[in-house]
């Protein structure tokens, strides 16, 4: 005994739902969510972060430049941790970006991550800025704005991880070296300005050595050039009600191959 064969309204509902689920798939193609993940790689006890502060755009926006003084911006990250000014500064530049804070205080060890809609066709280039705790005005981040090319023309992810040394960490030559002053050692709202420029310098951070930071921990740090210290994962996920109509799409096909089949 013969099952009877599908009728053609169950046929063409089945055609209609991979048609909508293609429709839906391109025009989504370009909107990702992007998940960001931050990790502290960090040998323990030595340095911690600040909130990274991210943008994901068209390579427009310039956060510094090295062998130049710091603007307000990234010396109020490299400062603070604060992203106040830096978050507004990125939009200003470039209105189509999606920007966003995740993590912090990230000590050795600790991860955290967000996701994020990001217009993979507009928005190709990662740039990010978060401050090196105990310091006074060490910071992480690029000054090429278009060093890091996360998405191709297609949307296609081309980088997934971004690691970062400790001979990357920045200076920002804005406020003079002081653990007193120092954030997660003293009072970060104290200032005395040092009027310098922008420039790698990881070696200053011993400045802290032997005294106790925020966390609990006393500080030493014990970092070489080439110590890895941050990693910034970056990950496309799918959307949950994409997946739901491709899903649908898919076992409405499988059914009706299953009873012509029979």
């Amino acid at each position: 005994m013969s099952l009877a064969r599908p009728s053609a309204t169950f046929a063409r509902t089945a055609l209609a739902a991979l048609a909508l689920s293609g429709v839906l798939a391109n025009a989504q193609a370009a909107v990702v969510n992007l998940r960001v993940t931050v990790e502290n790689v960090a040998p323990a006890d030595g340095v911690a972060f600040a909130p990274l502060h991210f943008g994901v755009g068209n390579g427009s926006f310039d956060g510094f430049n090295s062998g130049e003084a710091a603007n307000a911006a990234i010396a109020a990250v490299a400062e603070t941790g604060s992203g106040a000014l830096w978050l507004p500064a990125f939009l200003a530049a470039d209105p189509q970006a999606a920007v966003g804070s995740v993590g912090g205080p990230l000590l050795a060890g600790s991860t955290a991550s967000m996701t994020l809609s990001v217009d993979s066709a507009v928005n190709q280039f990662f740039s990010f800025a978060a401050m090196v705790l105990p310091s006074n005005d060490k910071f992480l981040g690029n000054d090429n704005p278009t060093a890091f090319r996360i998405f191709d023309d297609a949307g296609n992810l081309l980088l997934g991880q971004i690691n970062q040394f400790a001979r990357q960490v920045w200076d920002a030559g804005s406020e003079t070296t002081d653990a007193s002053a120092a954030a997660f050692l003293g009072d970060a709202s104290l200032h005395t300005a040092e009027n310098g420029v922008v420039s790698f310098n990881f070696a200053e951070l011993s400045a802290y050595n032997g005294l106790s930071t925020a966390a609990g921990y006393v500080f030493n740090n014990n970092l070489q050039a080439d110590t890895a210290i941050y990693r910034i994962g970056l990950q496309v996920v799918p959307e949950p009600s994409s997946v739901a109509i491709v899903a649908l799409a898919l076992g409405l096909l499988v059914g009706t191959r299953r009873l012509r089949r029979a």
